[in-house]
């Protein structure tokens, strides 16, 4: 990199830009000691939330590209990196068996949603969109931005949408999409998108699948026991858009969605034109097809050389991301095997859903919110981190669970072993948990 920036030749940089370096020693120590404020989201015993570091080559490529600070809106401000991004996102659209496409990276699920539902609201204008009930609130969100109708569709008892509540919902007249969640980022439920793709066509709408988490496991959808279940990723062939994050299981920093579509023609409703962009070349500019405006190239540069190395193949990714799914199967069946925890719901990815046996669901939601915050207080080396979600009186009934409802909702445990070094760890996890318990 060095050799390429002294190819142009040398320049003084500019002497309001110094700064004392003993002044910088003391930030960078303060920052880095604020650093520590953190959780340990890359130790295995951080099982909370659905965060996990970035592979050391996504590094390398996002500080590499850094360097130059190129701007993937337009191949003015990032040829290479714009290359690169049509690359990754050719890439993406392969694994998801989209032989033509239109797509680009984006700085988050959430913009990457926006952009999917944007399109929807221009090709059925007046019309609602539907998604589930325990779809993540994204969705709800942008209809309210973009001004369309959004309809929630209940959750079957397994978290996933309810095909008679759709076909219902459909039967109306008024949805012209449906999004189909491929891993809620709640319980890790994946919608029979196989089923909502057909009952979709039967009432002319569209359907957009939101694999922001559970995408990658298309790499592992070949129904073995340590795989996931193929007939709804492989059905995202046949839907309208699809949402995927890289920045979750695809092993990058954040800041690194991306939105396909299967028509390129949707174009049409991004094409814009800009005085002073988009000059250096007649091949389409990603600005051109994109709602946001500058973008860093950094992040399809990270994404890049982490897919050199770990493809987009069963063998590549998908040998990261099988570990997490025999994690949660073991921790599953732990949980079977106890007296004093009981599963919620079966994992379908690798987000696991339990909570203490207690007769009522106020003893539940005690004894949950004590394994988190005692867990958190142990000393480091000891400390595990998990997390809880909310749960009503009716939900724990429909999976057939005898706790008595006496208050509205109460907290249940949920842990995400996303990390592949999870699976290492299950039993001492499992015991902790337990362990925490008997204090209660």
């Amino acid at each position: 990199m060095g050799g390429w920036m002294a190819g142009y030749g040398d320049f003084t940089p500019h002497p309001s830009l110094d700064v004392p370096l003993e002044q910088l020693r003391r930030a960078t120590g303060a920052l880095h000691e604020r650093l520590r404020e953190n959780y340990p989201f890359f130790h295995p015993r951080y099982a909370g939330q659905m965060l996990k570091p970035p592979h050391p080559a996504a590094v390398i490529g996002y500080v590499s590209a850094m360097l130059i600070n190129p701007n993937n809106h337009a191949l003015d401000g990032g040829p290479a990196t714009g290359r690169m991004e049509k690359e990754v996102v050719a890439q993406l659209a392969a694994m998801f068996g989209y032989p033509e496409h239109l797509g680009h990276l984006t700085s988050s699920g959430t913009i990457a949603n926006l952009e999917a539902l944007f399109v929807a609201r221009e090709l059925h204008p007046g019309k609602a969109v539907a998604h589930s009930a325990d779809a993540h609130y994204t969705h709800g969100r942008m209809c309210h931005v973009l001004g369309v109708e959004s309809v929630a569709v209940p959750a079957a008892a397994d978290g996933t949408m309810d095909l008679q509540a759709l076909e219902e919902t459909l039967r109306a007249g008024r949805i012209g999409t449906v999004v189909a969640t491929a891993g809620t980022t709640g319980l890790g439920a994946v919608d029979p998108v196989h089923e909502i793709v057909v009952l979709c066509r039967r009432y002319g709408a569209r359907v957009h699948v939101d694999a922001a988490y559970g995408g990658f496991f298309l790499l592992i959808a070949d129904g073995t026991p340590a795989g996931v279940a193929a007939e709804p990723f492989a059905a995202i062939a046949d839907c309208d858009s699809v949402v995927i994050d890289p920045h979750k299981h695809g092993l990058q920093p954040y800041g690194c969605g991306a939105v396909l579509f299967r028509d390129p023609g949707v174009a049409r409703h991004y094409l814009h034109d800009s005085p002073y962009t988009y000059f250096t070349s007649d091949e389409l500019h990603l600005g051109e097809i994109s709602l946001e405006c500058s973008r860093a190239g950094a992040a399809a540069a990270a994404l890049w050389l982490t897919l050199q190395l770990l493809p987009l193949t069963p063998d590549g990714l998908g040998a990261v991301l099988r570990p997490g799914r025999r994690a949660a199967l073991a921790w599953a069946g732990l949980i079977d095997a106890s007296d004093e925890l009981a599963l919620f719901q079966r994992p379908q990815l690798d987000i696991l859903s339990y909570f203490p046996a207690r007769r009522s669901l106020s003893e539940v939601d005690r004894a949950s919110a004590h394994v988190l915050n005692a867990g958190m207080r142990l000393p480091d080396a000891q400390s595990l981190f998990v997390a809880t979600y909310t749960v009503d009186g009716a939900s724990l009934a429909a999976r057939g669970h005898r706790v008595t409802a006496d208050v509205p909702s109460g907290r249940i445990l949920r842990s995400v072993a996303m990390k592949p070094e999870t699976e290492e760890h299950v039993p001492a996890l499992h015991q902790q948990v337990l362990d925490l318990l008997a204090g209660t």
